[in-house]
């Protein structure tokens, strides 16, 4: 086994939550599917984001400079697979309804979280791209009486995270 293939499967056991990362402005819409995201700093509030280069996606979101981390729920695995596929990228975003905050990335409507960053810099290493992406704007889930449950990756495939129920030990 490569050493590329026996990193491949010891990082399938770190789980990561599943999220879509979009950007828009002169160079384009478009989004994907991401599980490489990770908060930096909380001051300034900072993330950073990991794209492989090759993705047809990558330019648009170079020039544009800026994405927000829509933060999937359970509720999302449709959309992350969307996210995921060969579609046209227009395509990708008549699933699910969308609005924008503060830099015109694409908000998932119903998020958990949705991070809206302007991208400050860009790093390669190796076959990715590492971008450092300042929070201007946050959006939280308004979902009303459903529990919040998180779309998560392990072992590839999706699972479900979260409290669904709170138990009393008086």
């Amino acid at each position: 086994m490569s050493e590329a293939s026996s990193f491949r499967n010891a990082m399938s056991l770190l789980t990561t939550a599943v999220n879509v990362v979009t950007t828009a402005g002169d160079a384009g819409i478009h989004g994907f599917t991401a599980s490489a995201v990770c908060s930096v700093s909380d001051n300034p509030p900072t993330l950073l984001v990991c794209m492989n280069q090759s993705s047809r996606s990558h330019p648009p979101f170079v020039d544009n400079k800026v994405l927000t981390v829509n933060v999937l729920g359970a509720h999302h695995e449709h959309l992350s697979n969307v996210f995921a596929s060969k579609l046209e990228s227009d395509e990708r975003f008549t699933h699910g309804a969308w609005h924008t905050l503060a830099t015109g990335a694409p908000v998932l409507d119903d998020a958990l979280v949705s991070f809206d960053c302007e991208i400050e810099q860009v790093q390669a290493v190796g076959t990715h791209s590492v971008f450092m992406c300042r929070v201007v704007a946050i959006k939280h889930s308004e979902r009303a009486g459903e529990p919040d449950e998180s779309l998560v990756y392990f072992n590839r495939r999706y699972h479900s995270v979260g409290q669904v129920c709170q138990i009393d030990m008086a």
